[in-house]
Order: C-alpha cells, then sequence, then structure tokens
C-alpha cells in the first residue's frame, strides 16, 4: 500500500487533485470555443469529438491511477512517474519539457486572461494588454510563493465563479430551448472546417486532467487521493461538456454558433457571468500552471539529473513549498509577455503535454507486461491493453491534430534523451527496466530451450576461475575478447573454509569482485564459491553453472604463478588434476599465459599489425582454436588482426595436409593464412610464433604436468613466447556446420521414417485383407457349384482360384507382419530420441 505524507497541512482529494484539474479543464475553450465547436460540425460531430478527445483522458487517468497505487508518489507529478518507471533519461527528458510547458502556459493564460478583459471594456491597446498580463502573473507568483493552501483558497473562488457563470448559461439555455432547432443542428453545416481542424481546436480543454497529479508531493495520501480526484474531475467534465454542447444545439443555430465566439454570453440569462467566467477560467488555468510546474523542476532537480537545476531542490516550509522554481516559472511567464505573438511554438507546447500522456501509457504497460512481482497496484480496474490504447491514442492523435509539431516535440524529447544518455548518469533510483530484462530473459530462455540444439548456435560460455585481483583484469579482457559479443563469461572465485564465518567472506568477496568488474568495465558475471577446498567445489560448480541452455562449456584460467622447487611441482601437480576434472566433465579448458611485460608490448603493436597465430591440430581442438581465433577479430582491438594458421611439418604428407586446412578455412567461411612449419618441434613453436602477438596451440596433461603439442613440458617454451592460450576442446565444434544438418535433421528424417513404415503397413494389411476377402468368395462360389451339380471342369477352375487366393492372402498377411515389426522398430527409435510422435 503506497505510503501517506505527514505533514499536518497536506492537501486532500477535493482540494489537492479535483480542484485543479477541474479548474483547468473548464477553462477559455469551454467559453469561448464549445459554441463554435458545435455550429461548426453538428451536435454529432461535436458529441464525437468530445468523446474521443477524453477518451485520451479517461485512459490515461487508468493508466496514472495504476503507477500511483503502486508505489508511494513523491512530488514532481507525472515526470516522478514516468522516471520511476521508465527511468532517469526519459524521466529527465519528458521532466524539463513539461516544466517549460507549464511555465510558458502561464505566460498564454495571463494574456488570454487581459485580452477578456479588455474585449469587456471594449479596448484593444497592446500595451495595455500586455500590462494587464503582468500584473495577472505577479499576482498568481504571490499566491504559488505563499503556498498551495493560500492559492488552493483563492482556486475555491475561482470555482464558485465558474459555477456561476456555467448555471447562467444553462438557465439561458433551456429557457430558449426549442426542439426544432436541436434536431436541424444534429448534422453538419456545408463548407465546415474538417473533423480534424475541429478536434485541435477542442483537445487542449482536456489537457489539464494531470494538474492535480502535479501536486502528488502536497498530498496526504497520493494513492487514494489521484486516482478519486483524477477520475472525479474527468467524469464531472465529460459531463459538463455534453450537457452543454447538447444546451448549445437547443438554443442556437447552427450559422449563429459557428459565427460567434460569445454565444454563450448571448444564451446565458447573465451575460455578464459569462464574462467573469472567461476571465476567472485563464486566471484558474494559469494558478494551476504555477503551482505545477516549480514542483516538476523541484523534483527534477531533487533527483540531480541536471546539475544546472541542482540549486532548485530547496523548499521553503514544512511543505517545502519549491520558491525557488516559483521564481523561475515566474521569470519564464513575464519573458513570453514581453515576447508577444508565439502562435509558432504554442502547437509544440500542447504537444509536449499530449507526448507526457503518451508515455504515462506507455510507462504503465512497461511495468505491467515487466510482469515484476513489485507490480501490486491497489487500483483494481486496469487493463495493460488500455494502456496500449492510450499510448497509441496520443500518437495518433497528435500526429492528426499537428504532424509537424509532434515532430518537433518528440524531436525536442530525443534530443534531450541523447544528452542524458551520452552523459552517462549512474542510476539513483529503480526502475521497471530491469523487471523488464528479466521478463525477457525468462521468456527467451523458455523459447531457446523449446528449440533443438545446433552445432551452428555453439557460443564460447566461459568459467573464468580467478584468485589474484591483480591478474583477473588480464584474464576477463583476454575472456571479453574470445567471446566476440556473442557468449558469455562468469568469473569465479572460491573461498576455501567452513563455518558461518564464510558466509560473511563470501558476502564481502562478492561485492568486492562486483566493484572490480565495474572498474574494468566488464561485461562478465561474479561468482564467489564458499566451500571446504577448491577440490570440492570444482566439479560442482563446472556442472551446475548456467541456466536452462545456457550451460558452461569452456573453463578459462591464468597459468600458474612462478615458483621454483618442491612448491612448484606441488602446484603444477594440483592445477593438472584440476584442469583434468573439468575436461572430464565435459568442459573445453584454456589457459591463458600473459605476463604484465608481455601486455605491455600488445599495446605497442597497432590492431592493424597483430597477428593471430593458430598451431593446428587435425581434430576438434583445432576447429575450437580458429573459432575463438576469428571470434577475437569481432572486437575493436582485434578487428584488423591477421589470423595465420601454421601446420606442423609432416614428412610423408605435408603439402596435402597444408592444403586440407586450405580446405576446411575455405569452407568455414575463416579469412587466414596459412603456413607450413619447418620442424614438428617445440624449438619450432619458439622460432615460428616469438613476433606473433597471441598464440594458440593445444597442450596435454601427463602426469599432472602441462606439456605442449609435441609432449614436451610447456614450461620451457613459454618465457620465449608472447601472449599464449594452451587449448583443450572436450566438445565438438564444427566449424561448417549447414543448417539441414544435426539432431533437427535426423529427427526431421526419423519421423518421415515412422511416417512411411506405418503407410507401407496399412498399404500390407489392406492387402491382405483384400486377398483373404477374395479366397473367401472363391470358397463361396466353389460351395454353390458344388451344391448346383456344376461340371468338373467348373469345380476344377474354382479350386485352383482358391488356393491362389489363399497363398495371395497368406503372403498379403506375412508382409502386413513383417511391416508391422518395422513400424514399431521406427518408432522404438523415435522416441528413444526424445521425439513426439503424430497420432495412428
Amino acid at each position: 500500500m503506497p505510503r501517506k505524507n505527514t505533514p499536518d497541512s497536506a492537501l486532500g482529494t477535493f482540494g489537492g487533485v479535483f480542484t485543479p484539474s477541474i479548474l483547468t479543464i473548464l477553462g477559455i475553450i469551454l467559453f469561448l470555443r464549445l459554441g463554435y465547436v458545435v455550429g461548426s460540425s453538428g451536435l454529432v460531430k461535436a458529441l464525437a469529438i468530445i468523446l474521443l478527445a477524453n477518451a485520451i483522458s479517461v485512459l490515461t487517468t487508468f493508466s496514472v491511477s495504476a503507477i500511483a497505487t503502486n508505489f508511494r508518489v513523491k512530488g514532481g507529478g507525472v515526470y516522478y512517474l514516468i522516471s520511476r518507471t521508465l527511468g532517469l533519461r526519459y524521466g529527465g527528458s519528458i521532466g524539463v519539457v513539461l516544466f517549460l510547458a507549464q511555465s510558458v502556459s502561464i505566460g498564454f493564460y495571463c494574456v488570454g486572461f487581459a485580452e477578456a478583459l479588455m474585449a469587456i471594456v471594449g479596448n484593444d491597446n497592446a500595451r495595455l494588454v500586455q500590462a494587464i498580463a503582468v500584473f495577472a502573473v505577479l499576482g498568481l507568483f504571490w499566491l504559488a510563493w505563499r503556498g498551495a493552501h493560500v492559492a488552493n483558497r483563492a482556486q475555491y473562488i475561482v470555482m464558485a465563479v465558474l459555477a456561476a457563470a456555467i448555471l447562467s448559461f444553462v438557465a439561458g439555455a433551456l429557457g430558449q430551448w426549442d426542439g426544432g432547432l436541436l434536431a436541424r443542428n444534429i448534422h453538419q453545416p456545408a463548407q465546415s472546417p474538417p473533423f480534424w481542424i475541429l478536434f485541435a481546436i477542442f483537445f487542449p480543454a482536456v489537457t489539464g486532467f494531470t494538474q492535480g497529479v502535479a501536486m502528488s508531493g502536497d498530498l496526504r495520501d497520493p494513492g487514494k487521493s489521484i486516482p478519486r480526484g483524477t477520475f472525479l474531475a474527468v467524469g464531472v467534465s465529460i459531463v459538463i461538456y455534453v450537457s452543454l454542447a447538447i444546451l448549445f444545439a437547443a438554443s442556437g443555430s447552427n450559422e449563429t454558433l459557428a459565427g460567434d465566439y460569445g454565444a454563450m454570453r448571448s444564451i446565458a440569462a447573465a451575460g455578464w457571468l459569462i464574462d467573469v467566467g472567461v476571465v476567472a477560467a485563464t486566471l484558474s488555468s494559469a494558478l494551476a500552471s504555477f503551482l505545477g510546474a516549480p514542483r516538476i523542476l523541484q523534483s527534477l532537480a531533487g533527483d540531480r539529473i541536471f546539475p544546472l537545476l541542482h540549486w532548485f531542490a530547496q523548499g521553503a516550509g514544512p511543505s517545502r513549498n519549491p520558491r525557488r522554481g516559483v521564481g523561475l516559472s515566474c521569470a519564464i511567464a513575464l519573458s513570453v509577455v514581453a515576447l508577444g505573438n508565439l502562435n509558432t511554438i504554442a502547437p509544440v507546447v500542447s504537444m509536449f503535454f499530449l507526448v507526457s500522456y503518451g508515455l504515462v501509457n506507455y510507462a504503465t504497460y512497461f511495468e505491467a507486461t515487466a510482469a515484476s512481482p513489485s507490480f501490486r497496484p491497489t487500483f483494481r480496474w486496469y487493463n495493460r491493453h488500455l494502456s496500449l490504447i492510450g499510448m497509441f491514442a496520443c500518437l495518433g492523435v497528435a500526429m492528426a491534430i499537428d504532424t509537424w509539431s509532434a515532430i518537433i516535440a518528440i524531436a525536442i524529447l530525443a534530443a534531450i534523451f541523447q544528452y542524458l544518455k551520452a552523459r552517462g548518469s549512474a542510476a539513483r533510483w529503480a526502475d521497471s527496466r530491469r523487471a523488464f530484462y528479466l521478463k525477457q530473459v525468462r521468456e527467451n530462455l523458455l523459447a531457446a530451450s523449446r528449440e533443438v540444439e545446433h552445432a551452428r548456435d555453439w557460443r564460447p560460455h566461459i568459467l573464468a576461475f580467478s584468485d589474484s585481483p591483480a591478474r583477473r583484469a588480464g584474464l576477463l579482457r583476454f575472456a571479453s575478447w574470445v567471446e566476440g559479443g556473442s557468449g558469455l563469461t562468469t568469473v569465479v572465485r572460491v573461498l576455501e573454509g567452513e563455518g558461518v564465518r564464510m558466509l560473511k567472506l563470501r558476502e564481502a568477496a562478492l561485492e568486492e569482485m562486483n566493484k572490480e568488474l565495474k572498474q574494468y568495465e566488464t561485461n562478465a558475471f561474479p561468482m564467489v564459491i564458499a566451500a571446504p577446498s577448491f577440490e570440492a567445489a570444482l566439479p560442482i560448480v563446472v556442472q551446475a553453472a548456467g541456466t536452462g541452455p545456457i550451460s558452461i562449456n569452456t573453463v578459462l584460467a591464468n597459468w600458474i604463478e612462478g615458483r621454483s622447487g618442491l612448491a612448484g611441482e606441488w602446484a603444477s601437480d594440483r592445477f593438472g588434476r584440476r584442469l583434468r576434472t573439468a575436461f572430464r566433465l565435459g568442459s573445453n579448458l584454456l589457459i591463458l599465459h600473459a605476463e604484465q611485460d608481455e601486455w605491455d608490448a600488445l599495446e605497442k603493436v597497432p590492431a592493424s599489425e597483430r597477428v593471430i597465430d593458430i598451431w593446428w591440430q587435425a581434430d576438434k581442438t583445432g576447429q575450437m582454436m580458429v573459432l575463438l581465433a576469428y571470434l577475437m577479430t569481432r572486437s575493436e582491438e582485434w578487428s584488423n588482426a591477421t589470423i595465420r594458421v601454421v601446420v606442423p611439418a609432416q614428412i610423408e604428407r605435408a603439402q596435402s595436409h597444408l592444403d586440407e586446412v586450405k580446405s576446411i578455412l575455405t569452407a568455414a567461411r575463416i579469412e587466414a593464412e596459412t603456413e607450413l612449419a619447418a620442424y614438428a618441434d617445440s624449438d619450432s613453436i619458439v622460432t615460428h610464433s616469438a613476433g606473433a602477438s597471441i598464440v594458440f596451440f593445444q597442450f596435454g596433461i601427463r602426469e599432472g604436468h602441462i606439456i605442449d603439442p609435441f609432449g614436451n613440458d610447456v614450461s620451457n617454451i613459454l618465457p620465449d613466447l608472447p601472449m599464449v592460450v594452451m587449448s583443450m576442446a572436450a566438445q565438438d565444434v564444427d566449424l561448417d556446420a549447414q543448417p539441414d544438418e544435426g539432431v533437427a535433421a535426423q529427427s526431421a528424417a526419423l519421423l518421415d521414417r515412422v511416417s512411411d513404415v506405418r503407410k507401407r503397413a496399412a498399404l500390407a494389411q489392406q492387402q491382405a485383407d483384400e486377398a483373404a476377402a477374395a479366397a473367401g468368395r472363391a470358397v463361396s462360389e466353389l460351395t454353390e457349384a458344388a451344391t448346383g451339380g456344376a461340371v468338373r471342369e467348373r469345380l476344377d477352375k474354382l479350386r485352383k482360384d482358391v488356393d491362389a487366393a489363399q497363398q495371395q492372402a497368406q503372403e498379403a498377411a506375412r508382409r502386413s507382419v513383417l511391416a508391422a515389426g518395422r513400424r514399431e522398430v521406427a518408432e522404438r527409435a523415435a522416441r528413444d530420441a526424445g521425439l513426439d510422435l503424430p497420432e495412428r
């Protein structure tokens, strides 16, 4: 359940949400443009415009209510909802433009107030209009500076004035009600503006329903007040607009309504109340924006997204009234008044509101789609598909109203988004993106597990063992190279020991490793294991690491650090036994030998001059080394490197062996040079590859010691080589795997065989049945002939036919039995392969 704000002065549903929302909705459009829309479009289309515009309000209110009741909503309203759901970049983008849009709107509304006031007194002096607008801005500034409670008391007065004006119109319209006129005004008159032009004129009337949401930080209980107050404001406004549209159609002709913006004043029982209502409507909308904009800025500044805005996070008094933001909004509004004609940017400002509603709907849909266990809104009448419809409705309406303004508004948002992305600011709160990613991981893992594994899908999933922080960075850097952007790496540290103390040590080690990985800027996942010994942990980790179809297939380790004497012998023997254990459990092995001077030497070699040497072996290790070398060239550091496959000299068939390697590389579509080594011995590795950047060769394990491809102790040649990757493959790596090969193709062929055998068995059974039927007919004819006293020739012929039919039936039965046996064999083989057979 969302928690409540504690200050005693916090606002309730009516004063904090309903009042600012309804006052903004019942604005200047109601008094000066509703009659025009009805007269220009006819009553039916006018009602369609009203309901379509309010449909966006209703759909967005569903979304707002779901998010607002899922967590505690603090100050910032729509900005806070979007930022805590979609993240810092979306939130920061919409926060800036919403603040500017609402601040600019203050100036617009105050200019509108001044123009309405001057129209009442019959004066159109532009300078006087600006002067009155400035005084209006300053008066509203004083109310907003005092705080939301003082401003709200002023809003109650405005609400009373609006109510009196609306009642005055209702009374006058009912007194002039004409049913015949209503019937004539139902349809759109000729030569009227298109539907979407009229919709664009009316739509700003419904954009104020989130003004109450902007007061979220001042609410006593946002989780209850926001849904109730917003729905109430939207519902009441729909009733008012629909009712007044009908009254307009029944009290004035279409021509009159379309030609006179002041038709409401002419129809009302007391026309002066409409004038007062127009003035009150503009001031109420301006005041609502004066309350909302600074609170968005304060919340944005408090989140420390933009360094220049930090100063505006400070609030005054127990309610943290954002006076600094009020001052900035006042300055922006005064600038708007001073500039005068802003018709060019007015449509773009309106689009910012519409885009923000679309993002609210998307944020709610995103939150619900992530299926996070934490998404538990107390608002029960919510469905994520409503949010999706609301998002597309906002986008469609924006494009229909003014395509270029919509594009400009979206482009501005995108520019701010890219700026925040480029800055790379660290996340300051938890949003829904991680939950969404985890949902995608789950769905993709389940989907991958349902597909048949194929050799084309092989990629290195690496388990990197490292207990040395000093050497871990290099190991993980190498792992990122051979991943090739397709594999995954998990770095493992094993803590040897027992007891509760090990749990605390493990937690501390995991935290330390997480910090290291962030420092290295690597994509590896950390794992820390507490076990009685490394030997006890190793087989469990190698077998259990991974999830579903993603299982570890390669173990990576640094070469043992230099030791001499008996300690070195023990270390080497233990290292070899550990490697053999991982190999026997089906893991490929990679041992990286890279001293600091070798890393330093590598850094000095330009990327285009780097060489990857592979000492070829005609087995699965050779193919794995070639594939890993190719994957290295996917990384930026090795993108222009040369792969060189070195074939050890074979006295009997050296050239043919080299040609075989070339054909393998060609079939595998891997660009590499091939060379023939002069000798097939350990010294030739040093002679040939000392100038390479990195060297791959196969190793073996003999009596716990690591040996090179030629059976000699590998430690004899390592000091004379650059960076070395010793490799041993436990799994087949097919460099030329084709789509129509593998388990899927074999399974399909087996299923086809089962189907074919079933058909042959059914045909044999049918033939047997037909032969048996023929034999039966022959016997019947023989019996009939004997009974009827037919001649002997006829009897002899029938006996022969019977014998032939019985022989055919026996042969058909024998074939049916054989076919059934083959069918059973094929079906058993298919079931052993784990295939689901169709029903017979």
